[in-house]
């Protein structure tokens, strides 16, 4: 295995990564910085998010930066100009990330690797922040800028942003900013660069926008690939768990639950089904947050941040907010929905099974879906596992054990809870050992337990997309309801279940819910399942609150609407019972429905009546004695 030193890093850039914890270069900069630094010849690399990229291109950029700032070559068309202005007051070398959390990270990082280099100042500018304040500093001078195309090309216009000494440009996750829509500000940002620059692609994927970007702006340039073309991260498992689609949110319960030390961003498709998901997460007592795009830059930020520091447990994003996210240790990434783009789906997943750790890839799929999953199989190379949703069985033992291990590996304080034990020991005196076991455990593990006593059954589904086991009656059938509807319309015991005419249209989610019931009903009020419609919505609430819950919520005002709040079962439909004697089809019915209208019932009971016949109400009588009806 070679060393950075072998690699020809310089001393002080060395001096750097060793006290970050650098000891062997990663394949893609054991591939990638020798030629850089030997070379100026443009340069392609493929390799999947988190294998290193940054310093493969970061560490010789430096260097040649210090070179150019300690000493401007005479033949330089730039050279006049370095000399007649301080060491780095033009920009040199240009980096461009397609989102701000990125462009930050590349310039901490590159920050750090220059740490005990003289000369070479480096600056971010992004979107989605003051200006003001990124004019001021490029203004002082920048060796290095670090930017994100639209807010580059905004400085450029207003004559901050220096283009013209420009020796090398870096295009990172080229794959991303080219799906971002970034394609007309690369262009002009090009145009802008002097005739004599060096231009380097980093890649997760090679699309067809990327192979045309590179057959547009590079020039005899060489391609280093990391694995394969477009091939998933080598560390990572793909599973995936095939469900109903109104089954997805209590698979991806049981897939948390299985899994005690997870760490995990799961992906949505939009921004609505990612906060309804977080939110859900959050009322079932998850660590969770969401990450999409209506949220406030703050906002963002800050949610980012509680996720790199352990603080949240479950990131629920969107591809464009989880953009530039970059967490080392994720051990699973879930893609609740599967993107309609395969490379989506190769960022998602090459986000966990860093630095040569294992990680996992976890989709939960409909029917629908699975072409999908084919597709993606045939694109990265890999196979696809398909998996049983966890048994309840299963899920407890799982955290059981993880509340066992806990226990034991809790650390203990003698100093400190010494002077407690005297009354411990006499408190629990009259309890044996076995008895304390079963109460701490029960403690830790109550949750789970009751949760999964009456949790719902998720129907299994074979790959042919077919139920294994049917349920009772068709669709259609008269008294017969599916297993939502049936969870709909009975509470659990202990709670009343309530109606709410406010439902997603009105933006009316889970969070919505709490902060209604915080401010009118006041207190920390309990709250049971939630289900949320198109328009209307049900909540359960313990049996001794329901009527004070109602009465505070009937008639407030909603966003301008006027709420009303009530028992459900005063607005439950009452479904069509079956017949004495069968039941139909519900796609049969107009046929064979025997129930006459108003006029029909009083011109056959009229008709009876006169015939002094006793009224038949059989089937066979109304078929017999129900007028026809005019055409």
């Amino acid at each position: 295995m070679k060393t950075f030193e072998e690699l020809g890093v310089a001393s002080d850039i060395r001096r750097a990564i060793e006290e970050m914890g650098f000891e062997h270069p990663m394949p893609v900069q054991e591939q990638v910085i020798p030629l850089l630094i030997e070379s100026r010849q443009d340069m392609i690399a493929l390799a999947q998010t988190g294998t290193g990229k940054t310093a493969a291109f970061g560490l010789p950029l430096l260097q040649r930066v210090a070179h150019a700032v300690a000493a401007p070559a005479a033949d330089s068309p730039s050279a006049a100009a370095d000399a007649a202005r301080p060491a780095g007051r033009a920009p040199l070398a240009l980096v461009l990330s397609p989102t701000r959390e990125l462009c930050l990270q590349i310039a901490g990082d590159l920050r750090d690797f220059a740490k005990y280099m003289e000369g070479v100042h480096i600056e971010a500018v992004y979107g989605g922040a003051a200006i003001e304040p990124q004019i001021r500093a490029l203004r002082k001078g920048a060796a290095i800028i670090v930017a994100t195309p639209g807010r580059l090309i905004d400085l450029k216009n207003r004559g901050v942003a220096r283009l013209d000494q420009v020796q090398n440009i870096v295009l990172d996750e080229a794959d991303e900013m080219l799906n971002m829509g970034f394609s007309d500000a690369i262009r002009d940002i090009f145009e802008a660069l002097p005739e004599e620059h060096n231009t380097l692609m980093f890649s997760a994927t090679m699309s067809r926008e990327v192979e045309r970007v590179a057959k547009t702006y590079l020039r005899d340039h060489q391609e280093i690939v990391v694995g394969s073309r477009n091939e998933g991260a080598e560390n990572v498992n793909h599973i995936y768990y095939m469900v109903h689609a109104k089954d997805k949110y209590l698979a991806l319960k049981r897939i948390v639950d299985y899994f005690p030390k997870i760490f995990a961003i799961i992906f949505c498709r939009t921004k609505l089904e990612t906060q309804e998901v977080a939110d859900k997460l959050i009322r079932d007592g998850y660590n969770a947050e969401s990450l999409h795009g209506d949220l406030s830059q703050q906002q963002r930020d800050l949610t980012m941040q509680k996720f790199r520091q352990h603080l949240t447990q479950l990131l629920v994003a969107t591809d464009v907010a989880a953009r530039g996210l970059d967490v080392d240790d994720l051990t699973h990434v879930i893609n609740y929905g599967l993107p309609d783009d395969i490379e989506n789906y190769t960022h998602r997943s090459g986000r966990t099974g860093r630095a040569g750790k294992k990680g996992t890839s976890i989709s939960i799929v409909h029917q629908k879906e699975k072409h999908k999953i084919r597709a993606i199989e045939k694109e990265i190379g890999k196979q696809f596992q398909q998996a049983d949703i966890p048994s309840a069985e299963e899920i407890c033992k799982k955290q059981l054990y993880k509340v066992m291990d806990e226990i034991v590996k809790t650390d203990v304080d003698d100093e400190e809870i010494a002077p407690f034990m005297q009354d411990i020991s006499r408190y629990f005196e009259y309890i044996d050992k076995e008895e304390i076991i079963k109460k701490i455990v029960s403690r830790e593990f109550g949750r789970f337990l009751a949760y999964y006593a009456d949790a719902p059954e998720i129907e299994k589904v074979s790959s042919s997309g077919k139920a294994d086991k049917g349920g009772k009656g068709g669709k259609g059938d008269y008294g017969e309801q599916t297993d939502r509807q049936k969870r709909m319309n009975k509470a659990q015991p202990g709670y009343r279940r309530l109606f709410i005419n406010l439902g997603k249209r009105d933006s009316f989610y889970p969070g919505e819910l709490m902060k209604t019931l915080n401010r009118y009903v006041g207190g920390r009020q309990e709250v049971g399942h939630i289900d949320l419609l198109d328009t209307i919505s049900y909540f359960e609430v313990p049996e001794r609150d329901a009527r004070k819950v109602a009465t505070q919520l009937d008639g407030i005002r909603f966003h301008g609407r006027q709420v009303r709040c009530n028992d459900a079962e005063d607005n439950a439909p009452k479904p069509p019972t079956a017949k004495k004697g069968g039941s139909a089809k519900a796609k049969n019915t107009k046929k064979r429905d025997f129930i006459a209208k108003k006029s029909d019932w009083q011109q056959l009971i009229s008709g009876v009546q006169l015939k002094g016949e006793a009224p038949d109400f059989s089937e066979e009588g109304w078929a017999r004695r129900r007028p026809k009806r005019k055409k």
